[in-house]
């Protein structure tokens, strides 16, 4: 078992009298984590794609924190320049989030596109939304997010030593408020408004992909182990949520 320093803990505030919710946390562990499968996995970002794929993973911590907790939510975001598919993904029951980044064999799109999946036992089904997002800022994807697929405003904060802030508006919030915040007004929001502690949620950035889960996805490739292989031993496959790197042999298919 883990103890709660792994973990990310974020906490759900609502703010009297201004109806809003203010979602926190300080997400050290979970880029302590990220950095970790890096490195155990050969993977490497850009310093840009790093940022980009780390603010995903905490703009969908603090979203999922939002929503309820039987949720398991995806995002996948399309991007023109650089042409890229970013993954992440993850739920509150789970306790864990994950992602990663595809730059081999993505198409170009003409605009850049946001897609996120929820699936929860209440539901029948997926819910899916698409939607075209500007710029190549997470913290700005999840206010265009909020407004045109959530119906309601929202704003994200990227505050010191690692901590972030969402603040989403709830029915009848002071939206005029929400538009003059800022960072510093929202590092100190509990000195100058009454607000309440509702609840918290932990996470960690974990997959729990193993070799025998990935393996049916080669189960194709029976008959055509001479064309997979070509004259290798084995080849190298990636988990298609986080990217972990499995070596297969031939025997293992």
């Amino acid at each position: 078992m883990q103890s709660v320093e792994d973990f990310t803990t974020v906490e759900s505030v609502f703010v009297r009298k201004r109806n809003a919710l203010v979602l926190r946390g300080q997400f050290t562990p979970i880029y302590t984590d990220y950095y970790l499968h890096l490195m155990q996995h050969g993977i490497r970002h850009s310093s840009e794609l790093d940022e980009m794929l780390k603010d995903s993973l905490t703009m969908l911590v603090l979203h999922l924190v939002a929503r309820p907790w039987a949720e398991t939510i995806a995002w996948t975001v399309n991007l023109r320049a650089p042409r890229l598919n970013l993954f992440v993904t993850g739920g509150s029951v789970s306790e864990s989030i994950t992602g990663r980044i595809f730059t081999e064999d993505v198409r170009e799109p003409d605009r850049n596109f946001f897609y996120s999946q929820t699936t929860s036992p209440n539901l029948p089904e997926p819910r899916t939304s698409t939607l075209e997002v500007r710029g190549k800022d997470a913290i700005e994807w999840i206010s265009q997010y909020y407004s045109q697929s959530e119906g309601r405003p929202a704003r994200a904060f990227r505050l010191a030593d690692e901590h972030f802030a969402l603040v989403a508006a709830q029915p009848d919030c002071d939206l005029a408020w929400l538009e003059s915040l800022d960072a510093e007004a929202v590092s100190k929001i509990d000195r100058a408004e009454e607000t309440k502690l509702l609840e918290t949620r932990r996470f960690r950035f974990h997959c729990g992909c193993t070799l025998a889960q990935i393996l049916p996805v080669l189960g194709g490739w029976r008959d055509r182990l001479d064309e997979l292989f070509a004259d290798a031993d084995t080849i190298r496959i990636q988990c298609p949520r986080c990217a972990a790197g499995y070596r297969v042999s031939r025997d293992m298919i």
